[in-house]
């Protein structure tokens, strides 16, 4: 028997005000990661890795960088008829943009009645993790359900910070309650010190869906979110089920990282999950080859490290280098530098995110920092060394000391640079 058709929608609209200012410039979905990707390409490989190759893109606030990633990354066999494309705000349905996730879908219901799907496959642009989406949909199909949420046990002492799935104790597949980061969360029947938290991925029934945000957008009072009005909705109809993520079974997964996820929504979470990429175990692999993380892999040729003489060794140790990179007699440790990153000689980088095309001149030190694109970081500077320093000079630092040097800024140089020979 074939399979159900399957239309996948992922939501890329996001501002991504937490973020700021690596989303000054650009819309969350769209930020880098890892060194060679950006954020979209997570959801867009569990998307294509699941076998669903039709796959929308709704796209609003600052799109343009993200919509050129989609547009010449993420190119499909048009002979078979698979796709993926990003859709930007319309205005279809008046003047306004959307007024949140369930509105961009009831906004865009055009894609789902051109595509006539079976199932409705919907997930956010700006997590970090793999997943296996046919999985969730057969799961959706067993149980019955119109609504499916895919959900993570979290410890119930982090359960203010989700949305907290509560079962139905007769049949633990089925939502009895959906609460928005409940104060007194009720545990687990078989685990009584966790909870289950949204992980902001759904399944749906066409024509439910459909129903449900058209319902939604006559309702003057709702904010148009999925997680807040349409999963509540079909709570409330007791039609919702939950999809354990622990259930999830991704090839090529070890231990260590099968049930990882992570929302990078922060600059603290942002910056955390890429040191878990780093260890020699990695909590999160980028280097599992049965299940791929896709991006566009530019012509450049492989990262380079260079001197070994008088202390001036370029090396780089726990640490991830992109191609075109070039570490000359410098130290990278603990670090995920992107692409076309220039290191320069007895300068020293520790613990750092840095993006595409930073150059780091002699005798700089970096630590804890993050350094968007383009970004010169002169001869002698530091950054990451002093929190008040920093702010002072107009970067960002959050309260537990990752300094963040936005696009565009300057890095000022010091009054006085060491001596090139020392």
């Amino acid at each position: 028997m074939p399979g159900p058709r399957v239309l996948a929608i992922v939501l890329a609209g996001g501002e991504g005000k937490r973020l700021m200012p690596l989303t000054a410039d650009r819309a969350k979905p769209a930020v880098p990661f890892g060194g060679t990707y950006r954020l979209i390409d997570f959801a867009l490989s569990n998307v294509i890795n699941s076998g669903y190759l039709k796959v929308v893109v709704l796209t609003q606030y600052k799109s343009h960088s993200l919509d050129r990633h989609v547009t010449m990354t993420w190119r499909m066999s048009t002979m078979l008829g698979n796709y993926v494309t990003p859709v930007p705000a319309q205005q279809r349905l008046g003047k306004q943009w959307y007024l949140g996730s369930a509105d961009a879908i009831y906004q865009s219901l055009n894609l789902i009645h051109d595509e006539r799907p079976d199932i409705v496959v919907v997930v956010g642009a700006d997590h970090v993790y793999r997943m296996d989406f046919s999985q969730m949909v057969a799961a959706h199909q067993d149980v019955g359900a119109p609504c499916t949420v895919a959900a993570i046990r979290q410890p119930v002492s982090l359960a203010d910070q989700f949305g907290v799935i509560e079962v139905d104790p007769a049949d633990p597949r089925r939502i009895d309650a959906f609460r928005e980061k409940p104060a007194d969360p009720q545990g687990l029947p078989d685990a009584p010190d966790h909870v289950l938290a949204s992980m902001g991925n759904y399944v749906f029934d066409a024509d439910a869906l459909v129903e449900a945000v058209t319902r939604d957008a006559e309702d003057e009072a709702s904010q148009h979110d999925m997680g807040g009005d349409i999963v509540p909705w079909f709570v409330s109809r007791n039609q919702a089920a939950v999809y354990d993520f622990r259930d999830n079974d991704v090839p090529g997964s070890t231990d260590r990282d099968r049930d990882y996820w992570r929302d990078v929504g922060t600059i603290d979470s942002f910056f955390e999950a890429h040191m878990d990429l780093i260890s020699v175990h990695p909590v999160f692999n980028l280097y599992n080859t049965e299940w791929r993380i896709f991006s566009q892999q530019p012509p450049l040729p492989p990262a380079k490290f260079v001197h070994g003489w008088h202390g001036r060794i370029g090396h780089a140790v726990n640490s991830i280098v992109g191609p075109g990179s070039v570490v000359s007699g410098g130290l990278v440790e603990s670090s995920v530098l992107g692409t076309n990153v220039m290191v320069r000689s007895w300068s020293s980088v520790s613990d750092c995110v840095l993006f595409d095309n930073v150059e780091v001149g002699r005798h700089a030190v970096l630590r804890r920092c993050i350094i968007d694109k383009n970004v010169r970081v002169p001869e002698g500077a530091r950054v990451g060394m002093d929190p008040e320093e920093d702010r002072a000079r107009g970067f960002t630092v959050t309260d537990s000391g990752i300094t963040v040097v936005g696009k565009g800024q300057t890095v000022p140089a010091p009054e006085r640079t060491p001596s090139r020979t020392t």
